[in-house]
């Protein structure tokens, strides 16, 4: 899907020099995959301590094979 966008052309540059990339296209899409996967990781830490977990559970005996 061919988008337009205006972005900061000097944001551009960094975010190619820091990733590596040696397009902007790949520069913006490994931004936006490490940027999706941040908010991701911080919605997992936003549960913490608001899930109750069982101590009894033991998680080694599900690893057996049958």
């Amino acid at each position: 899907m061919a988008t337009n966008l205006s972005i900061d052309p000097r944001l551009i540059e960094q975010a190619r020099e820091v990733s590596g990339e040696r397009t902007k296209k790949a520069a913006v899409t490994k931004a936006l995959q490490e940027f999706i996967a941040r908010r991701r990781q911080k919605r997992l830490l936003d549960l913490m301590g608001k899930l109750e977990w069982d101590s009894a559970y033991d998680y080694k005996a599900d690893r057996t094979r049958e």
